[in-house]
């Protein structure tokens, strides 16, 4: 968001606030542009839509520095989360049910999402109860590292099912 300063502000007068945060009153542009000049700070309209607009003596370059070190510091404090898709089918052989439980669990630690998806074939769909079977096997592994946001649903001929990490306490 940048701020009209200095000789950018057009007004005829301005509501003027201290360095300090003191209310120095409304008075003409000139006049608070020759008080921040004495100061050697700058004058930066801070409430433009207000009548009179709001302005204040500040240090502008130390303002946007000290704004920029805020804004990188919430970007470092933030936590990406990332959806990790696992995919099933409804005639899965056992070993690879392990590999997928597995996988699913190393992805849980790590603190992403799931989306557990099985993709039914040909004739496969008539039999989309099997394919819930095998989704609840499939949590039933994992339940002790995660939590089900949505519940195994059918949209055309995928099934998907979310899940996420447990919350430690």
């Amino acid at each position: 968001m940048d701020m009209m300063i200095n000789e950018e502000i057009r007004d005829k007068e301005i509501r003027l606030i201290g360095q300090n945060g003191e209310q120095l009153g409304v008075m003409p542009t000139q006049q608070a542009m020759d008080m921040a000049e004495e100061m050697e700070l700058d004058l930066v309209k801070i409430a433009p839509t207000a009548k009179p607009p709001v302005c204040k003596i500040m240090d502008y370059g130390k303002y946007r520095f000290e704004q920029s070190k805020r804004e990188k510091e919430a970007r470092k404090n933030q936590k990406v989360i990332s959806v990790k898709e696992i995919h099933l089918s409804p005639t899965i052989e056992e070993h690879d049910v392990q590999v997928r439980v597995r996988d699913c669990i190393k992805f849980l630690k790590n603190g992403d999402k799931i989306k557990v998806s099985i993709r039914f074939r040909g004739r496969m769909i008539t039999h989309s109860n099997v394919g819930l079977d095998v989704m609840n096997e499939f949590y039933d592994r994992v339940k002790e590292y995660a939590v089900q946001d949505r519940k195994p649903s059918t949209e055309g001929r995928i099934m998907t099912m979310m899940l996420s990490p447990k919350q430690d306490k």
